[in-house]
């Protein structure tokens, strides 16, 4: 059975006719006789070409070629990648061992392309971007990225370079290379969590080439935002040696949104030894840091969010969110052979956090539609302090092997990981309230900031891993998975007894402590079926696990900071998906669709039978339908689209609860497209879209909702010369009202109308 593979080495002696056919070509004959140029240096050189978005030729080894070992007959597919743009073929995590056209399971990716032409400067930004995916408003406990993905939360869900990172900061995309969203339950490859997908940020890495890229953004909301990436090989550590530095200074402010500031800095140094041999080791630091003056948006009134303006800031000039992430990352690769690969990495990562912010609420009764005059808003201020640490170790064996005339792709193994956390909280008291229509941030704060509690949760995780590629033949492919995890969490508090607050009575004092171990077992199962080698059509079925302290914290609300979870097994999940994927206009635009249902059946909810405590008692279900198109269309002509249709419900709930509704944060419809295409060798353009259909709030029965929105995004770039490009990015050009992050008790405006224009050196 043949192997599809991007060739990097020598090139056999047919592929010197490349020239000619290239300049026979429908399209790429266009490019001569610059491209036929190009070519034969390629060529001449023996040397691979690399480009995604124009397959040259496909042509499988003959009787000069030599057969890999054991008798297989490889089969090469050489390309011209014009430029990398918006599609990926591979995923980054070893774990996956097939193309992503072969991958059973939907994976949206957004590259460095992408990102840059869009203007998308934090994760927060790029998550929008994509259907399916919404964002939370977070609480003072959960600050940072609060994402969902099809309909269930996923602040837990995130990862850097495959390995969790579970820290809460405002994560910025300076130091991405791309960004990969896995949908659906991923527990197989990644343990606990992935309900609705996982988010794994891909770093930047040490290259071979010469690099040195500056620049600096200049925004209408006072953004200045400067970077540069730098790269260069070290002669003097070896031939495969070389580093690669990347910084970040970002300072500016929330268009429209009065009282909300950014500050960010980041520095990503690398080191890479070994490139291009069988054994390649490279150490990466990042450090990104935080000020922030943090928004908390509006209060909401009678199920919808108050009708104020948009800029009303409510907080005090006085709240800041600090945030400081450390992350040291070494990963060892080693190939074995042609058939045997490691991919071992060690990560510690250190997360701090320091904040005061200040929450809007009404608390006197309205009647819907009198006027909004002389309302008082209630500040509801929190605090507290926090510090995350992370030390994982995990190692992956990737191994091609055939038995009985089935060839095995096989990735197995291990992982252990120990996370703390370590929050103090605190509520301010005595708040001076404000005006509705009119409130005031300039005055000082003067409550009282007594603690609170102070919670202390160590997780270990040691888990064990294997997934098999079974290639029945040349059109069918078969997966197996399985992870088994052991999570065994240790919890100690101390509880302060303070002044009473409208969410606590002040009475309550003393200490807890316990431990629970979860043990789980997590699968999936595909098949895959290649009609065409561009091709496939896959059914697949994995699961996921939810444990009572997957968020390193067995407090169940920030605000009454009370304990309800303890002691009860994790809740499971469990997906179905069936989807076709094609490439397109010879290799150069992917498609994706699939129809999905995940449920989870034993949800926790309020326990009818013990007030203040939770059991297994509800049931969630989504469906629904998502499409994706990334690539080329025609040369110079690119696009990235995506939409996902979800039906959610709560199927079965507490008694007394709400079953039938819908889950919140999840839009029946989501829709995002981005278009760019060049006019000329130096000036090129994009437009995009993004819609939101009607999202919930909560499904409590409050009926808290925003209506739906859209908004459209621009950018024009010019290249002055090779070196030296203008680029301007226009968000929301239509300057609309929306909201984009959702909490049960605040929601959140986007961004009003944006002009930022960009400087970047490229040599």
């Amino acid at each position: 059975m043949a192997k599809r593979k991007t060739v990097n080495s020598a090139i056999p002696t047919q592929f010197r006719a490349f020239s000619s056919e290239l300049a026979a070509h429908p399209v790429l004959g266009a490019f001569n006789p610059v491209s036929q140029a190009v070519a034969r240096a390629f060529v001449g050189a023996g040397m691979g070409l690399t480009v995604s978005s124009l397959v040259i030729a496909q042509v499988s080894q003959n009787a000069d070629t030599e057969p890999r070992a054991g008798g297989i007959v490889e089969e090469i597919r050489v390309v011209e990648r014009q430029t990398e743009r918006y599609r990926a073929d591979e995923s980054t995590l070893s774990k996956l061992t097939e193309s992503l056209l072969d991958t059973p399971q939907s994976v949206n990716t957004m590259s460095r392309e992408l990102l840059d032409d869009r203007g998308l400067n934090s994760l927060n930004e790029a998550l929008q971007s994509i259907p399916g995916i919404t964002l939370g408003a977070g609480e003072f406990t959960w600050q940072g990225n609060a994402p969902n993905i099809r309909g269930f939360n996923a602040r837990d869900d995130m990862y850097l370079d495959g390995t969790r990172d579970f820290g809460s900061y405002p994560r910025d995309t300076f130091n991405l290379e791309s960004l990969e969203v896995l949908l659906g339950p991923s527990s197989v490859l990644f343990g606990r969590g992935s309900t609705g997908g996982a988010i794994n940020q891909v770093s930047k890495r040490p290259v071979f080439d010469l690099l040195t890229d500056f620049s600096v953004n200049i925004g209408s909301d006072q953004t200045v935002r400067s970077t540069a990436d730098i790269a260069r090989p070290i002669p003097l550590l070896g031939d495969g040696a070389a580093f690669r530095f990347n910084v970040l200074a970002h300072k500016g402010e929330v268009a429209d949104r009065d009282g909300a500031e950014i500050k960010r800095f980041g520095i990503a140094p690398s080191l890479s030894l070994g490139l291009g041999s069988d054994t390649q080791l490279t150490i990466s630091y990042l450090k990104q840091t935080s000020d922030d003056r943090p928004d908390y948006g509006l209060p909401w009134l009678n199920g919808e969010p108050a009708s104020v303006a948009r800029e009303n800031f409510y907080g005090f000039d006085s709240d800041f969110l600090k945030t400081d992430a450390d992350i040291l990352t070494g990963q060892l690769t080693h190939l074995f052979n042609n058939s045997v690969n490691l991919d071992a990495l060690v990560r510690y990562a250190d997360y701090e956090r320091d904040s005061r912010v200040t929450e809007a609420l009404i608390t006197e009764s309205v009647t819907p539609g009198a006027p909004l005059t002389g309302i008082s808003v209630y500040r509801n201020v929190f605090l507290g302090n926090s510090e995350e640490t992370l030390f994982t170790a995990q190692s992956t064996f990737t191994w091609e092997l055939e038995t009985r005339g089935i060839e095995h792709a096989v990735a197995g193994g291990v992982e252990f990981s120990r996370e703390a956390s370590n929050p103090t909280f605190a509520f301010g008291v005595g708040a001076q309230s404000t005006d509705l229509l009119n409130p005031i941030s300039n005055m000082p704060f003067t409550g009282s900031t007594d603690p609170r509690i102070i919670a202390d949760t160590v997780g270990e995780t040691l888990a064990f891993y294997a997934l098999d590629t079974l290639k029945l033949s040349d059109a069918w492919q078969f997966t197996l998975g399985a992870r088994w995890d052991r999570f065994d969490t240790d919890y100690d508090a101390v509880r302060f007894i303070g002044p009473a607050t409208p969410f606590n009575s002040g009475d309550v004092g003393g200490s807890e402590s316990f431990d629970q171990v979860d043990k789980e077992t997590s699968y999936r199962v595909a098949l895959v079926y290649k009609p065409t080698l561009e091709s496939s059509i896959y059914l697949a079925s994995s699961t996921s696990f939810n444990p009572s302290a997957q968020s390193l914290s067995f407090l169940t609300s920030g605000r009454g900071l009370q304990l309800g979870n303890q002691f009860l097994d994790p809740e499971e999940n469990l997906s179905l998906e069936a989807g076709i994927k094609m490439d397109l206009n010879e290799g150069a635009l992917s498609f994706a669709g699939a129809v999905f249902e995940i449920a989870k059946k034993n949800a926790r909810v309020p326990d009818p039978t013990n007030p203040g405590y939770n059991t297994l008692g509800g049931e969630h279900q989504v469906r629904g339908l998502s499409l994706d198109m990334n690539g080329m269309v025609a040369p110079g002509l690119y696009i990235t689209g995506g939409y996902t249709h979800l039906d959610t419900e709560v199927i079965k709930a507490a008694p007394g609860a709400v079953a039938g509704a819908a889950l919140a944060n999840a839009p029946e419809h989501s829709l995002s497209v981005w278009i760019n295409y060049q006019l000329t060798d130096r000036l090129d353009f994009g437009v995009g879209a993004r819609y939101i259909s009607k999202l919930l709030a909560e499904n409590t029965g409050s009926d808290k909702s925003i209506p739906s929105y859209q908004v459209l995004d621009a950018m024009g770039r010019y290249r002055l010369s090779d070196s030296i490009s203008f680029k301007m990015n226009l968000t929301n050009l239509t300057n609309e009202y929306y909201f984009n992050q959702l909490h049960p008790w605040h929601v959140v405006p986007g961004s009003g109308f944006t002009a930022t224009f960009a400087i970047n050196i490229l040599y």
